[in-house]
């Protein structure tokens, strides 16, 4: 584990010492910002358009502005994702340090973990970007919490799930920015699987369906834990990290 956190670490500073960890907080933070400007101002002015009519049953903070922000910072994650993973492996090819890496006494799983973890506290910091929003919210409006603290389960498990992903496909070549185009392909099609599997009861499209990441999603933004939606995106980062291995291994024997 100390070889893990040693690489976890060098790539976090690596993210930093470059623009690429900056640009993809300011620009979350910005998209978001823009969200919860939009989403509050629309609750305000439907709660007081209320209250002149005569009242009515009292809205709720969690349905009308927290899941949607949420929701909606899971699918910008789809586009920022690419970004924090397509250099993980392919900028050590480009370099010509995999050689190093590869040759070094590091395991090739502590090499792949480490990249991953790293990419996951960069993603974490990211997802950071939202809280000063959100912590605004329980102090005006106090929600429920336990409904917000799925939701951020949810994102995180997603996002894993995606950087694994990323950090398979920046295994497989030397160029970033392919490595990026095709993590976002493959993210994007895992994403949309679900609106081609709607309104079709095959079994097909039912494994299709469950192979999507927005149902299992979805559990998480209204606030349900369900086990097997963790273990979908738990089996998924074990999948993409173990073949990733394997492909590190088919390079080492290259090398």
């Amino acid at each position: 584990m100390t070889n893990v956190w040693v690489i976890c670490r060098k790539e976090l500073r690596s993210y930093f010492a470059s623009p690429i960890a900056y640009a993809v907080m300011a620009l979350f933070a910005l998209i978001f910002g823009l969200v919860f400007f939009s989403a509050t101002r629309e609750f305000v002015n439907f709660s007081f358009r209320s209250q002149l009519n005569g009242g009515g049953p009292p809205m709720s903070v969690n349905e009308y502005i927290i899941r949607p922000m949420l929701g909606f910072a899971g699918t910008v994650s789809l586009f920022l994702i690419p970004l924090i993973s397509m250099r993980l492996l392919a900028e050590e090819k480009r370099n010509g340090t995999i050689e190093l890496l590869l040759t070094s006494p590091v395991q090739d799983l502590s090499i792949i973990l480490g990249k991953w973890l790293g990419a996951m506290l960069l993603y974490l910091c990211v997802l950071g970007m939202s809280l000063p929003n959100i912590a605004f919210l329980f102090v005006w409006g106090k929600p429920d919490w336990k409904p917000v603290l799925a939701a951020y389960l949810g994102l995180i498990l997603q996002g894993g799930c995606l950087l694994a992903i990323g950090t398979l496909v920046s295994a497989m070549t030397s160029n970033q920015i392919i490595a990026g185009g095709t993590g976002f392909f493959v993210s994007l099609l895992l994403y949309m699987l679900s609106w081609f599997t709607e309104y079709d009861t095959s079994t097909t499209s039912k494994v299709l369906n469950y192979v999507s990441i927005v149902p299992h999603m979805e559990n998480f933004s209204k606030g349900i834990f369900d086990l097997k939606d963790s273990v979908f995106y738990v089996s998924f980062i074990f999948l993409a990290l173990f073949l990733t291995m394997r492909q590190m291994e088919s390079l080492r024997w290259r090398s």
